[in-house]
């Protein structure tokens, strides 16, 4: 049986690796959808290739510009309706969210709301709205499928022992600047920072990475996805990127998941869920691996930890603030607007701005919540 997907976000580094697994099971899976925000020329060499049947750009400006360059036949649109259009397809069976950000959050909800099935790797979709997604998959009986490498072990790890669930161990390679003293965090180059030892990631993950922000983010992720407290979940460095997390059970059982370091794997078991496919991946060579190690954080040196598990406690629209806050700070860094140490120092000033009124936050409410947000962290990065 052939599967009718959709990649959003086709041309980002996950995207990319998606079509190449989607490349190696063409039997497998037919290629509807594809969208980008404005890479048209990779996005066209994509679309000359999978022969999709419908485009969507970031505005009409590009929308005029990649129609000269697709294949007879393919439909091109643009925008927010754009996106929504291609995720309601009728002949559409799985929909990958690759795009970063809240973009992506009305056409995850409408994905959802057609029953599609959901291959999630978009994190801040969850942080910022993650008990109004999770209510509506509930509801439509939508199962969503983590991409991340690390609750895509998780959800691996527990699958059918989700009541003997007690604690999860969230693993992290602890990103270019380990073992460097922060003293000498701003004096890197940024072409270091972006230099993961393990993962090859987008520039937005990658600084994220080296703040540990990332890890701060996948705890609130995995509150929602796997229904269990923030407190329940343990941040651990384990430099090797062996082991992508693990759970312990009510017994006391660890259960882990182990893996290379390459993203194609959790992205192939999204999409052949609930089926395992021989993939042409490496395997791990275990008489090659002299240990795994595994230490604390130092939340001293790496705050946006501590940041994260406070507007996970804080809830309401404090962890949309703490997304869009990083997102914007993030490009500013990478802009060379501010340092690399100003990033936690300018999301905790968003955070304690922050007027948290909503408890139970709308759709509306977290919308409003990022927009703000990123105004108050580019009105910072002014000053």
């Amino acid at each position: 049986m052939t599967n009718r997907i959709v990649i959003l976000g086709s041309t980002g580094s996950i995207g990319v690796s998606a079509l190449d697994v989607v490349a190696n099971l063409k039997k497998r899976f037919e290629v509807i959808g594809l969208s980008a925000d404005s890479n048209i020329e990779l996005l066209a060499r994509q679309a000359c290739a999978f022969k999709p049947r419908i485009v969507s750009v970031r505005d009409d400006k590009l929308a005029k510009e990649i129609r000269r360059k697709l294949p007879v036949g393919a439909k091109v649109v643009c925008g927010l309706d754009g996106l929504n259009e291609v995720v309601s397809r009728s002949d559409v069976d799985i929909v990958l969210f690759a795009i970063s950000g809240v973009a992506c959050l009305i056409p995850l909800i409408e994905a959802i709301r057609r029953k599609k099935k959901i291959a999630l790797a978009n994190k801040e979709s969850l942080v910022s709205a993650g008990a109004i997604i999770k209510s509506e998959a509930r509801s439509r009986g939508v199962r969503i499928i983590p991409i991340d490498s690390e609750h895509s072990a998780i959800f691996q790890c527990i699958e059918g022992r989700e009541k003997g669930l007690v604690k999860i161990y969230l693993t992290a390679s602890g990103g270019p600047l380990l073992d460097i003293p922060k003293n000498r965090f701003d004096k890197l180059t940024r072409e270091f920072i972006l230099r993961h030892p393990k993962w090859k990631m987008g520039k937005k993950i990658s600084v994220d990475s080296a703040t540990m922000m990332n890890k701060g983010l996948e705890i609130i992720e995995a509150t929602h996805l796997f229904d269990i407290g923030e407190g329940s979940v343990e941040v651990l460095i384990h430099p090797e990127a062996l082991i992508h997390s693990m759970v312990e059970l009510i017994d006391g059982t660890i259960l882990a998941q182990m893996g290379i370091a390459d993203m194609r794997a959790p992205i192939q078991y999204a999409l052949t869920y609930p089926d395992r496919i021989a993939s042409h991946l490496k395997r791990v060579n275990f008489s090659a691996i002299e240990s795994l190690s595994f230490r604390k954080p130092d939340a001293k040196k790496f705050p946006c930890l501590e940041i994260a598990r406070r507007a996970a406690k804080d809830g309401g629209t404090a962890p949309a603030v703490l997304c869009a806050s990083d997102e914007e700070l993030v490009r500013a860094y990478l802009d060379k607007k501010i340092r690399f140490s100003d990033i936690p120092k300018m999301i905790e000033k968003v955070l304690r701005c922050h007027k948290n009124t909503a408890r139970e936050p709308s759709i509306y409410d977290v919308l409003c919540a990022d927009k703000w947000a990123r105004e108050e962290a580019r009105a910072l990065c002014c000053h």
